[in-house]
């Protein structure tokens, strides 16, 4: 391939940059440019370096177009949330709020969670996928059972001194 070097000592800084690259994949796409700047050919590089021939293309191309700055790997966007992060904050409120009258459970569960999210914010979320949300909200979905409005101390007590099956100390 015939490809100059973008600056002088292209070369030499490409060799510092391979010897101190700990990733395998970015070594390799140092290294594919820096045998392409020595005057090898593409099908030569892909077959010592294990690629097809249009990678090599693609990262010697790359670098002709942008240097060796344009050989770091971009970050990948990777798929929008279904429910946007602006509303991250006003669905940790609505779940920190608990319960409202109309909600017919006195703490919020998963499924519950699955509810707010398709009823009042209008996105569609499975059981797994709320948990999951939940978890990256940093919100734990699973939290001791409520104690009963009709709970009586007292009587637990009573029942504990006795009852005929428990064991005494």
């Amino acid at each position: 391939m015939r490809v100059k070097e973008r600056e002088v000592g292209d070369g030499a800084r490409l060799e510092a940059l391979i010897a101190a690259e700990p990733q395998a994949k970015a070594r390799d796409r140092l290294r594919m440019v820096l045998l392409a700047l020595r005057g090898q050919e593409k099908m030569d590089i892909a077959e010592v370096m294990g690629v097809s021939k249009s990678v090599v293309e693609q990262w010697v191309y790359r670098y002709r177009d942008g240097g060796i700055e344009a050989l770091r790997p971009k970050k990948q966007a990777g798929r929008t949330p279904k429910l946007a992060r602006a509303r991250h904050a006003e669905f940790v409120e609505r779940l920190l709020a608990g319960p409202r009258e109309g909600d017919g459970v006195c703490t919020l569960r998963g499924k519950d969670a699955v509810r707010i999210l398709n009823d009042e914010f209008g996105v569609a979320y499975t059981l797994n996928g709320a948990y999951e949300l939940l978890h990256r909200l940093n919100l734990t979905p699973l939290t001791p059972r409520p104690r009963h409005e009709k709970n009586d101390p007292g009587a637990m007590a009573e029942f504990r001194a006795s009852a005929p099956l428990l064991s005494r100390k």
